[in-house]
């Protein structure tokens, strides 16, 4: 796929808070997603694509740098950091639908001086534009190698009342859908991209599925399609013990927020709609790379969870929150209406996008993933004997074959050991058991050789305060403690 004359477009499509399960291609049949179907149709599907920490912010940022949380040093979802608070304030811009800025402080570059593929693409020769959801720090400003740059202020927002940083300014657009102002931002970034001469990278990440699911967030349409759906393929439990109170909104909601969220998902297939047909009508399939997928998993009901890895406290790596959609088109390269069930980590992306765009010569040293192209041209992996997927979200670690998944809980537990041949519901907890004690013994040691070969010490996530409530400041030795006597903390 290296040589390949002229280099290929990307167009990659972020989903927030996307389950596996949830498009109708991969075994939901009440969920419309014609265009995700179509994607799937034109490439190849994956059914065993895990993102490297189930929450929005580490999942993004391993996406882009190709390394674990403890790597990059983005642990959980960003709190602050986002912008400048006191500056939106005065300048009368506050969202009264959305109450994140209160926390927000000054903006933080988390990824400022590691190298993600975007830098890369740009500095070979790439025209790169976002529009949508970015979260990894100063939205306000273009980064990355980004060169076009429309996003929200913080990494949530209300559906109908978004606050988009465009050229620098926020403006909160009340009344207007903001998966549509995702899609037509990109639509303009494809006109401009598609008539140059240099390839492009266009990133079109949207808010959807993300809460809030309740009707009057969502088209019309949308709710109505859904109105009086059961959802018989979404499993229908008591809440789990462990769920997050407040943070989610549990079983007794189930028909409400299925409703909402399939609906986002629906409105949002609606929109990806609209980009494959303009990538056509321009004339750029037979030269554009098409990917799709999540940054985290999620369960609607699964396990008794309304969340992703938050959604219950100790934080979970249940496969509904670790495993992501992830849908790949490339019309002549990649074989259509394929489905692939090796194991690939978010991790496993930039060494991937830079070889099917010949830039694997760019590549940082000492990154953990590896380029899964051959599956992309119907060979095996090569080089792997047993592939392996870590997860990471703080102090909760994950070691998952393709047979066992144990979970660590650092420093105390309590541990989890599934064997996913007899149990891939993951509802038999076999820790504890004396007879796996020695399996659980090499997983374990498995596990923490791998994460210190790929952590950074100065900001390993076992010894952080990550719970879920979203991060404040850069981890580890260069953290910015919270002063409890003064709002602004300790500058």
């Amino acid at each position: 796929m290296e040589k390949t004359e002229k280099k290929p477009n990307i167009i990659m499509i972020l989903a927030d808070d996307q389950g596996p399960w949830a498009m109708h291609c991969a075994g939901t049949p009440e969920l419309y997603t014609p265009n995700l179907d179509r994607i799937a149709e034109q490439g190849m599907r994956f059914d065993s694509f895990f993102c490297a920490s189930p929450v929005c912010s580490p999942a993004r940022a391993s996406i882009l740098t190709g390394k674990m949380p403890s790597a990059h040093g983005v642990q959980d979802w960003l709190r602050s950091g986002n912008l400048d608070g006191e500056k939106f304030a005065a300048q009368g811009k506050e969202n009264p639908y959305f109450e994140g800025y209160k926390q927000e402080r000054k903006p933080i570059s988390y990824l400022e001086g590691q190298p993600t593929y975007t830098d890369i693409l740009a500095q070979n020769g790439y025209h790169c534009a976002l529009s949508g959801k970015w979260h990894l720090g100063n939205s306000i400003e273009p980064q990355q190698g980004f060169q076009e740059w429309y996003t929200i202020g913080m990494g949530g927002c209300c559906y109908y009342h978004p606050d988009m940083v465009d050229h620098g300014e926020i403006t909160v657009h009340h009344g207007e859908y903001v998966t549509d102002l995702i899609t037509d931002r990109a639509l303009e970034y494809l006109k401009e991209l598609g008539e140059g001469d240099d390839p492009f990278y266009l990133s079109v990440h949207y808010t959807a599925p993300h809460s809030p699911w309740e009707k009057e967030h969502h088209p019309a349409k949308w709710i109505d399609y859904y109105d009086g759906c059961t959802f018989p393929s979404i499993p229908n439990v008591p809440d789990h013990p462990d769920l997050r109170t407040g943070a989610v909104y549990g079983t007794g909601k189930r028909e409400e927020n299925l409703r909402g969220y399939f609906a986002a998902i629906s409105a949002m297939d609606e929109q990806i709609g609209r980009l494959l047909d303009a990538v056509e009508e321009q004339g750029l399939a037979d030269n554009t790379v098409i990917l799709f997928t999540a940054d985290n998993g999620m369960s609607m009901g699964q396990h008794g969870v309304w969340g992703k890895g938050n959604g219950t406290f100790p934080m979970n790596m249940y496969d509904s929150a670790v495993k992501v959609p992830f849908l790949i088109s490339w019309p002549g390269h990649i074989p259509a209406n394929t489905v692939c069930s090796e194991m690939i980590s978010a991790c496993d992306l930039l060494p991937t996008i830079l070889k099917l765009t010949g830039l694997s010569d760019k590549q940082p040293t000492g990154l953990p993933g590896r380029s899964f192209t051959e599956l992309l041209e119907g060979r095996q992996l090569e080089h792997r004997d047993e592939v392996v997927i870590f997860d990471e979200y703080g102090p909760v670690r994950m070691i998952r074959t393709k047979e066992w998944k144990y979970v660590h809980r650092y420093p105390y537990g309590k541990h989890e050991l599934y064997h996913l041949v007899d149990d891939p519901g993951e509802e038999k907890n076999l820790y504890g058991l004396p007879e796996y004690k020695k399996l659980v013994t090499q997983l374990k040691g498995r596990m923490e050789k791998w994460f210190c070969t790929y952590s950074d010490p100065a900001i390993d996530g076992v010894r952080s305060a990550v719970n879920g409530s979203g991060q404040l400041c850069r981890p580890g030795v260069y953290a910015i403690y919270e002063d409890p006597f003064s709002p602004k903390g300790v500058e």
